[in-house]
């Protein structure tokens, strides 16, 4: 039974982790100068658009703060920075006209809008083996064990790749104009957006040297905060204003997507959510691992407004 006990109120990235946020956007910066040298200049430029631009930086403040719960002591920045530059390329597609076909994205034109089709599908394919060598960068750095930067190496590519959001992608569009069950839409949604959410908790408990029992709890509750942020964005998608978001209100509706405040009624997608953070957090308390940090960003997953 879950029994999380904190109030999920409206948040923005202004809480115990803005500091965190802050020195991600550094570590971003310092990928593009240390990184795209040679990469040919419109590229360079639409991937340097794409990383730097207004984020949320979930996934990489929830691998420092897993990193943190698991009794690591370094700073893993630049770590869970990596899966940021993975997050940017998912957007970068999935804003394609042969995807959802978006304008809009953090308040901006999208990527393909600003430098063309072809050079966002080039720069969105060079964030994947930008994101490789970011991590490796970092795992030397930390002087991490070389198996262990394998680990979280390939908990990355698995967790973007067809069995994680390339898959979740797919699935997506199979389902545009379909009616979903509950287990059909969450197959979809812990691959599209959860897969990658959740191989940050799970790559911050592997760069600290977690049990596998603590590796087990931050799998569970990486998926469920990986659910409860989708349903969080479904809900967006249909209460707020494009301006609110930073991207194209309505969009879900227009696209004929499955969604949860479609299935569940708005009411119900919010209990849904609400129910997963508290599962996620009672995961952690399990073993031991849940931080005010943690329980904070779980909260800020659905009660964010953009």
């Amino acid at each position: 039974m879950a029994s999380s006990s904190f109030r999920i109120t409206n948040a923005e990235i202004t809480g115990p982790v803005v500091a965190d946020r802050r020195r991600v956007d550094q570590a971003l910066a310092r990928f593009c100068d240390e990184y795209l040298d040679g990469v040919p200049t419109p590229v360079a430029d639409a991937i340097g658009y794409s990383l730097l631009g207004e984020g949320k930086r979930l996934r990489p403040l929830l691998a420092m703060a897993a990193y943190r719960a698991a009794r690591g002591a370094a700073d893993i920045t630049e770590l869970g920075a990596a899966l940021e530059v993975v997050h940017a390329y998912s957007l970068v597609h999935d804003d394609l006209p042969c995807m959802d076909d978006d304008d809009l994205r953090r308040g901006r034109p999208t990527t393909h809008r600003k430098f063309g089709v072809a050079v966002a599908t080039v720069a969105g394919i060079t964030m994947v083996p930008l994101a490789a060598r970011c991590v490796w960068g970092a795992g030397e750095r930390l002087q991490l064990p070389r198996h262990v930067v394998q680990d979280i190496l390939r908990v990355l590519v698995q967790a973007a790749g067809a069995g994680g959001m390339i898959g979740g992608q797919l699935l997506d569009l199979e389902a545009e104009r379909k009616s979903l069950s509950l287990v059909e839409l969450e197959r979809v949604h812990n691959a599209k957006t959860g897969a990658l959410i959740a191989a940050a908790a799970r790559i911050g408990g592997l760069a600290a040297g977690a049990s596998d029992l603590q590796l087990a709890a931050l799998d569970r509750y990486g998926v469920a905060i990986g659910l409860a942020f989708q349903i969080a964005d479904d809900l967006l998608d249909v209460t707020a204003t494009s301006d609110q978001i930073g991207k194209t209100a309505g969009r879900d509706i227009a696209l004929e997507k499955s969604t949860y405040p479609a299935l569940l009624g708005i009411e119900g997608a919010s209990g849904r959510a609400r129910l997963l953070v508290a599962e996620g957090c009672d995961a952690l308390r399990g073993a031991d691992l849940l931080t005010p940090e943690l329980e904070w960003l779980a909260a800020y997953s659905v009660a964010r407004r953009s």
